[in-house]
C-alpha cells in the first residue's frame, strides 16, 4: 500500500480507529505569509465538469485552490470504493503518468479485507438496510508554491467516514487531516502529480449529541455537497 494509503488514510485511520500518522505534506515555504482567510473573492465557480468533477480551473493560485478543493471532495466519496469509478476518478483528475503509476496499486489496497473492516461487502457496498458515508468537506486552502506551469496547494478539511445503521459496528464519524497537492498545468486545467496527506489539524471536540443511524442516512442523501471556488 506504500505510496497509494494518501487515498485511503482517513478511512484506514476510521477502520483501525485510530491509526498511525499520515505521510507529511509537501511543498516548499509559504508563498505569502498571513492568513488568507476563505471568503468569496470575486472568482466564480466553473460551470463545465469533466466525469461528473468540475474541470476548466483558471491557469491562477485561485483556480489552483479551487481545483484542488473540488479534487479533494471527488477523491474523498464514497465513488472511490468502485473499481470502476475509481479508475475514470484517477484518470480525470490525475496526470497521465500518475495515474498509470497508482492504479494498480490502490486496487491491491481497496481490497475485501479492506471492505470488510469497514462494513462493506465484498463488491464494496453497504449491506441491505445500512447507508455507507464517505464525504470531504474543504474547510480551507493555501497555496504553498506557485509557478507558471505548477502549484502546491494545501487543502484543510474534515471528512465523514462510516456506516449509518441500526446494526453498524462502525458509525460514522469525522476526522481532520490536510491535504497537499502538486498540480500540473496540462495546458486546459490543472491536474494532480503528487499528492499526500497528514492528520490534522483538530478542533476540540464539542458536545454536540450523536445524531442516530436514521438521521445519518437522511441527511448524506437529502444534502448535496458544492462546487468550490476560492
Amino acid at each position: 500500500m506504500v505510496g497509494v494509503v494518501v487515498l485511503l488514510i482517513a478511512a484506514i485511520a476510521f477502520a483501525n480507529r485510530g491509526g498511525g500518522e499520515g505521510t507529511s505534506g509537501t511543498g516548499g515555504e509559504s508563498a505569502k505569509n498571513g492568513a488568507r482567510p476563505t471568503a468569496p473573492t470575486g472568482e466564480r465557480p466553473v460551470t463545465t465538469e469533466s466525469n461528473g468533477v468540475p474541470s476548466g480551473f483558471p491557469r491562477t493560485e485561485q483556480g489552483a485552490q479551487s481545483a484542488a478543493a473540488n479534487y479533494a471532495v471527488a477523491l474523498g466519496g464514497t465513488g472511490m470504493f468502485d473499481t470502476e469509478h475509481r479508475h475514470m476518478l484517477v484518470d480525470t483528475l490525475y496526470t497521465p503518468e500518475t495515474a498509470a503509476r497508482i492504479k494498480g496499486p490502490q486496487d491491491k489496497a481497496y481490497s475485501e479485507e479492506f471492505f470488510k473492516r469497514l462494513g462493506l461487502t465484498a463488491d464494496g457496498e453497504a449491506p441491505a438496510g445500512m447507508t455507507f458515508v464517505s464525504r470531504t468537506i474543504p474547510v480551507g486552502t493555501k497555496v504553498t508554491e506557485y509557478g507558471n506551469d505548477s502549484a502546491t496547494v494545501e487543502v484543510w478539511y474534515t471528512s465523514l467516514i462510516g456506516m449509518a445503521g441500526e446494526d453498524s459496528t462502525t458509525p460514522v464519524t469525522t476526522t481532520w487531516k490536510t491535504w497537499t497537492f502538486e498540480l500540473r498545468w496540462n495546458g486546459s486545467d490543472w491536474k494532480i502529480a503528487d499528492d499526500s496527506q497528514k492528520d490534522g489539524p483538530a478542533p476540540v471536540p464539542g458536545d454536540d449529541r450523536a445524531a442516530t443511524a436514521e438521521d445519518i442516512s437522511k441527511a448524506v442523501e437529502e444534502y448535496g455537497g458544492f462546487t468550490y471556488a476560492r
